[in-house]
C-alpha cells in the first residue's frame, strides 16, 4: 500500500498538478515554498516524493526539477540535434521514458540578439505541449558538451567538494559551486561558472561510475562531444530504406567474392574477387556497399552522417557514423546475403600497375566473411580453395608495384585491447601484422586510386584524401635531430618517401633506430580531405581518394555519389549543392576524424592504465618515447601507454637538456636519456580516469634530492659551450 502523506503535507494530486502547471521547474524547494512547509514537514516531503518516484509517479532530470514519469519536463535541457526548415529540433539530454527521447520544436523569440541556434548547441527551455507533441521556448543558452567540464567529484575540505578532471593534460582541481544530485566518486560533466581566477563549477549531469567496465569509452564520448545517439527520424528513415528494392544492377552472386576482416569486425564494407588474364594479369573486383543508394543527399540519415564524419571505434564499442539498421545490417556485406554494391572492375598488368578500370552498381552475394588470421592459415596450409589462391597471386603483383613506387614504409605497431563479457580487461597486446592485411590494404589502394582517377577524367569533383610534403620547418628539425647520431641528411635535396626508407636502412642499431623512426614520423604532415588535389605523400601516390569504407567515413560516401553521377548510375547521384559545398565538407570531416582519432587513443590509454594499476610498484620494461627539459615520457614495451619520468625523480645531477637532439644528459653522471631507449623503470601511478602513468628508475632517483636542468637552445650546426642556463627540474 502507497504511504499516506503526513498531516500538513499536500496529496500526491496536489503535487502532480503543481508540477504540471508551474512555470518554473518544478523542484523539492519550490514544491515546499508552494505549500508554505517549514521544518518536519520539508523532511517529510523529502520522503513522499521520494515514494512517489518509487511508485512510478514522478521522475527527475539532472536539475533536481520533478515532472510526471515518462513525460517531458516543464524545463529541461535539450540538445539541438538538428535544424528543420529553419527551425531547431532538440532532444532532452537525459531522459528516462520509454523509447526514444521524444523531438520537439524549438521555437525561438525574436529580438533576444545573439546567433541562431545550431546543431550541437544547448538550451534551458519551458516545454509546453501542443497537438499530439511539445514545442520548447529557450530561456537561456547553456554551454555546448565540447565546453563543458568533465571530471570526477571528490570532497575538499570540510564539506566542500571539487571536480578533479579526466584530462591528464589538466592539472588543477575546480571547486564545485554546486554538487546537484553528485556524490563522491561520481564521473559527471559540469558546466563553468564565474570569471577566472575564480572559477566554479555546477553539476549539470551524473554519469556515474568512472570505473565501471565500459566507462573508459564514455568520458571520450562526452569529453570530445561525439554524437551517439540518433534522433527518432533518422532511425524511422533508416528502418525506410533498409526496405528499398535493390533496383537494375550487373548480378555479380555468380561470383566467389570474399570479405577479410578483423575477426572483431562490426561491419563488413568491402569484399573482393581476383581471376587470372591469359597476357598474365588478373581482373579483380572490389565490391563496397553501396551506401549512397539507401542515404540520399539532403536526407536526415545524410545530414547526421555528414555531421558524424565517421565512426568512432572503441575497444568495448562502436559509435557508428549509421544507424545499426544500415551500418550492421544492410550495408553490411554479410555471406549469404544479397547486398547493394558499388563495384570497381580493375585490369592488374603483368607489373602490378592497374590499367584499365570501369564502376558499376552491382548485386554480389558474399561467399565468405573470413577473419585475417583464417584467411592467412588457410593459405598458410596450402590447402585455400582457388578464389583465395588467385586473390593472393594478384596481390603479389600489386605488391610488386607498391614496392616500385617506394611508399613510406614505417613499422609502427598497433595495440588491440581484448575484453570479456563484463567488459574487463582481459589483455593488451600488438596486432599480428600478416599477409592478409596487406593484401586488403593493396586492393583498397589500387581501387582508392582508381576511383579519383576515373572522375578526374570524367572531369568530376573528387574528394581527395590529401598527404603532402614535409614542409622545410620540420625538415630543419629533422635534420638537427638526426646530426647528434652523425647520420647527414641534405636539405637540398627532392623528399620523396623513399628518402626516408633509405634513411632508415641506414639506422641499424637496435636502440637508436626506434627513435628515428618516431622523428621521422613526426617530420610527416598530418593528412585531411579537400577537392583539390595536392597528392599522398605518404604512399607515393599523385592522386588518391577514399573509396573503399563508406559504411564508416562520410568522405568515401561522397567519392561514391560522384561516381554514382559521373557513369549516370541511377539516384543518390552528387548535387551541385555538394560539389559547391566540397571544401567545407572536406574541413568538417578532417575535423570530426581528428576528434576521433584522439578520442580513441585517450581511451585506449585509459584502457592501458586500467591494466596496469594492479602491477602498481612493479619493475617493468619500458622505452622512452618522448624528452622534455622536465623528464621524459616512457611506455610499457608490449602494451603502451605513455607515462612521465619526471626530472625530480632523477639522480642529483646538472641535466643539460638538448632542444635539438632532444636528450636529457647528466654533467657529473654522463648519463643520458633519449627516445627510443630501452630501460627499466619502476610503476609508480596508474590512473585510469585520466589514463595517466608515472614512472621512476627502479632505485628510487635521487633520494629526495632535486636535480637541476640546464637548456642548451642551440642547433647541432652552432654546439660549443651549452648556454650557460641553470634552473630546477619541474614536478609534473
Amino acid at each position: 500500500m502507497p504511504k499516506r502523506p503526513e498531516p500538513g503535507l499536500p496529496s500526491r494530486e496536489r503535487i502532480l498538478d503543481f508540477i504540471a502547471t508551474s512555470e518554473k521547474p518544478a523542484g523539492k524547494r519550490e514544491i515546499a515554498r508552494a505549500f508554505g512547509l517549514q521544518g518536519a514537514d520539508k523532511i517529510a516531503l523529502k520522503a513522499l516524493l521520494r515514494d512517489m518516484a518509487d511508485e512510478g509517479l514522478i521522475d527527475s532530470d539532472q536539475a533536481r526539477a520533478f515532472h510526471k514519469l515518462g513525460g517531458v519536463p516543464r524545463m529541461t535541457v535539450l540538445r539541438i540535434v538538428e535544424i528543420d526548415d529553419m527551425t531547431p529540433i532538440g532532444v532532452p539530454e537525459s531522459w528516462h521514458g520509454e523509447g526514444v527521447p521524444p523531438r520537439l520544436r524549438v521555437i525561438e523569440r525574436g529580438g533576444r540578439g545573439g546567433p541562431a541556434l545550431g546543431i550541437g548547441d544547448r538550451v534551458l527551455a519551458r516545454t509546453e505541449e501542443q497537438g499530439g507533441g511539445h514545442v520548447a521556448y529557450p530561456t537561456k543558452r547553456l554551454a555546448r558538451a565540447e565546453e563543458m567540464l568533465l571530471g570526477v567529484v571528490r570532497r575538499g575540505e570540510g564539506s566542500t567538494h571539487v571536480l578533479r578532471p579526466v584530462d591528464k593534460r589538466e592539472r588543477h582541481d575546480t571547486p564545485i559551486s554546486d554538487l546537484g544530485d553528485a556524490v563522491d566518486g561520481d564521473l559527471v560533466l559540469a558546466e563553468k561558472s564565474g570569471r577566472p581566477p575564480r572559477i566554479t563549477a555546477r553539476v549539470a549531469q551524473v554519469l556515474g561510475d568512472p570505473f565501471a567496465p565500459r566507462s573508459f569509452s564514455l568520458i571520450a564520448i562526452h569529453k570530445h562531444g561525439i554524437p551517439d545517439v540518433f534522433g527518432a527520424g533518422v532511425i524511422e528513415e533508416a528502418h525506410t530504406v533498409a526496405k528499398l528494392a535493390l533496383g537494375d544492377r550487373e548480378d555479380l552472386r555468380a561470383l566467389p567474392i570474399v570479405a577479410i576482416d578483423p575477426a572483431d569486425a562490426r561491419d563488413h564494407d568491402d569484399a573482393v574477387w581476383a581471376v587470372p588474364r591469359d597476357d598474365g594479369g588478373y581482373d579483380a573486383i572490389v565490391a563496397i556497399a553501396d551506401v549512397s543508394h539507401y542515404v540520399r543527399p539532403g536526407s536526415q540519415l545524410d545530414r547526421e552522417a555528414r555531421k558524424r564524419g565517421n565512426s568512432v571505434y572503441f575497444p568495448d564499442r562502436v559509435v557508428p557514423m549509421l544507424p545499426h539498421e544500415l551500418s550492421s545490417d544492410m550495408c553490411s556485406l554479410k555471406a549469404g546475403a544479397d547486398r547493394a554494391a558499388l563495384a570497381c572492375h580493375m585490369t592488374i598488368a603483368g607489373d602490378g600497375k592497374v590499367a584499365a578500370w570501369r564502376f558499376t552498381r552491382a548485386v554480389i552475394r558474399v561467399a565468405a566473411n573470413l577473419a585475417y588470421e583464417d584467411a592467412q592459415a588457410t593459405i598458410d596450409a596450402g590447402d585455400a580453395p582457388e578464389h583465395l589462391r588467385h586473390l593472393w597471386a594478384a596481390w603479389a603483383l600489386l605488391a610488386k608495384a607498391r614496392d616500385a613506387r617506394e611508399p613510406l614504409d614505417l613499422d609502427l605497431p598497433e595495440r588491440r585491447v581484448q575484453l570479456d563479457e563484463a567488459g574487463r580487461i582481459v589483455s593488451i597486446a600488438v596486432r599480428e601484422r600478416l599477409d592478409a592485411h596487406r593484401l586488403i590494404e593493396d586492393f583498397m589502394i589500387a581501387a582508392n586510386v582508381a576511383a579519383a582517377k576515373a572522375l578526374e577524367a570524367k572531369k568530376m569533383p573528387v574528394m581527395y584524401r590529401v598527404h603532402e610534403v614535409p614542409s622545410r620547418e620540420k625538415l630543419v628539425a629533422l635534420k638537427d635531430y638526426l646530426a647528434t647520431f652523425d647520420i647527414a641528411f641534405a636539405l637540398g635535396q627532392v623528399v620523396t618517401p623513399a628518402t626516408f626508407n633509405r634513411l632508415l636502412e641506414r639506422v641499424t642499431d637496435p636502440e637508436t633506430r626506434p627513435q628515428v623512426m618516431e622523428q621521422v614520423l613526426r617530420s610527416q604532415t598530418q593528412a585531411y580531405y579537400a577537392p583539390k588535389n595536392a597528392g599522398h605523400f605518404g604512399l607515393s601516390l599523385g592522386s588518391y581518394g577514399h573509396f573503399t569504407s563508406p559504411i564508416r567515413r562520410y568522405a568515401d560516401l561522397v567519392v561514391h555519389r560522384s561516381l554514382v553521377r559521373a557513369y549516370a548510375l541511377g539516384e543518390g547521384a552528387l548535387t551541385d549543392g555538394e560539389a559547391e559545398r566540397m571544401t567545407v565538407t572536406g574541413t568538417t570531416i578532417s575535423a570530426t576524424e581528428r576528434r576521433a582519432m584522439e578520442a580513441e587513443r585517450e581511451t585506449l590509454d585509459r584502457y592501458v592504465a586500467a591494466h596496469l594499476s594492479t602491477r602498481v610498484g612493479e619493475v617493468v620494461e619500458a622505452r622512452v618515447t618522448g624528452v622534455a627539459h622536465f623528464g621524459f615520457f616512457a611506455t610499457v614495451e608490449g602494451i603502451g601507454g605513455d607515462g612521465l619520468v619526471p626530472v625530480s625523480a632523477l639522480a642529483d645531477d646538472y641535466y643539460r637538456y638538448d632542444e635539438a637532439g632532444r636528450v636529457l644528459e647528466g654533467d657529473v653522471t654522463g648519463t643520458r636519456y633519449a627516445s627510443g631507449m630501452h630501460l627499466a623503470l619502476r610503476l609508480v601511478e596508474a590512473n585510469p580516469i585520466s589514463g595517466a602513468l608515472r614512472f621512476e628508475l627502479p632505485e628510487g632517483g635521487g633520494g629526495g634530492a632535486t636535480p637541476r636542468v640546464r637548456r642548451d637552445r642551440m642547433s647541432t650546426q652552432r654546439r660549443g659551450r651549452p648556454a650557460n642556463i641553470r634552473h630546477q627540474g619541474r614536478r609534473r
